[in-house]
């Protein structure tokens, strides 16, 4: 006698793993890819903030200093924080300018980011951009295709399809 179901039962959680069952390699993202994928998230985040800067009255785009607004520039990096973090901490572990371009950011044990890592792994970019941008153009020449940010913050940014 067959027990009845109390229900649909929920899908099982996505596998995180990095490496793939066979022995096909891991193919990692690259500079060009990843600079794609920055790009899309840059005019999607630039939108948003002129959405934003238009509802509270602060405008984010201004290029004369005269006009500097500091609660402009704390909103931006808290915007920018969050969505970098919450995105590549998801499920999907990627911002939209990397699902677009089938990429993944996992930890170099090839699990989902914390919160907490995919924030530090933000604000190593700071880092990555004021050595004069080295710590990203070094995703050009790793073996694993690793900015300095990525090494910081012990993550891989994957190919997914």
């Amino acid at each position: 006698m067959s027990v009845p179901s109390s229900g649909p039962t929920a899908p099982p959680p996505p596998v995180w793993d990095a490496r793939p069952a066979g022995t096909a390699q891991v193919a990692y993202g690259g500079f060009w890819i990843r600079l794609v994928a920055y790009i899309i998230d840059a005019i999607l985040l630039s939108v948003a903030m002129g959405v934003i800067g238009a509802v509270v009255g602060v405008n984010f785009f201004s290029p004369d200093i005269e006009t500097f607004s500091m609660s402009a520039n704390v909103i931006s990096l808290v915007v920018g924080w969050l969505y970098f973090a919450l995105l590549e901490s998801s499920e999907r572990g990627a911002t939209v300018g990397k699902m677009a371009m089938g990429l993944r950011v996992v930890t170099d044990q090839g699990q989902r980011l914390s919160f907490l890592n995919a924030t530090g792994r933000y604000f190593a970019k700071i880092i990555s951009a004021i050595i004069l941008c080295i710590g990203f153009i070094m995703i050009a020449f790793t073996d694993r295709k690793r900015g300095l940010h990525d090494m910081i913050a012990s993550t891989l940014v994957i190919k997914n399809r």
